[in-house]
């Protein structure tokens, strides 16, 4: 398989089932930004943490999901699709390390130890893909609803993470002045 086609170089761009949009698209726009959210993700990966690294890894495939998920204008029973058990996944974990963490009572700097800080950005330009799935399905029928589900709790995951990662590093959290 070829890496260029040069099929885009008239800024348009195929879909799943081969229909033919523009790249600038509200699909295109919520697909490229999880693109961007699993390549931050890939950046911070490895941690040194294997149970934080196993989670990264999952949450990439799951990202993968949902691009698939956005790509697909009618998926059939069989595509890939983000489901609630996903949701389910992200929450169980960030579940789990309410005992290591100490209850957040304010609001932090996304700041940190380099892995922290990595899963800090990751966070925020996950919150943007969120933002952008939602202009999407506000335009288009039939998009998958867990998968703006998932986006919104994947940023509160990636925010644990980034707490988590830096307490173990010794960094404290630093709150902002006002």
């Amino acid at each position: 398989m070829k890496i260029y086609t040069g099929r885009g170089d008239e800024g348009m761009t195929d879909l799943r089932n081969m229909d033919r949009v523009s790249k600038a698209s509200p699909r295109i726009e919520a697909y490229g930004t999880v693109d961007e959210v699993n390549a931050l993700v890939g950046v911070v990966r490895p941690t040194g943490y294997d149970d934080v690294d196993d989670q990264l890894r999952s949450i990439q495939n799951h990202l993968h999901v949902v691009q698939a998920d956005f790509a697909n204008p009618n998926p059939e029973e069989d595509d890939p699709q983000i489901t609630d058990e996903h949701v389910d996944e992200l929450e169980s974990w960030m579940d789990d390390y309410d005992d290591e963490l100490d209850p957040l009572e304010r609001f932090i700097l996304p700041s940190g130890s380099e892995p922290g800080a990595k899963l800090h950005q990751a966070r925020a330009v996950c919150r943007r893909a969120e933002r952008r799935a939602v202009t999407f399905a506000s335009e288009e029928a039939g998009v998958n609803d867990a998968a703006i589900v998932y986006l919104n709790r994947l940023s509160d995951c990636l925010f644990t993470l980034a707490r988590v990662v830096n307490k173990r590093e010794g960094v404290p959290e630093e709150s902002p002045t006002y």
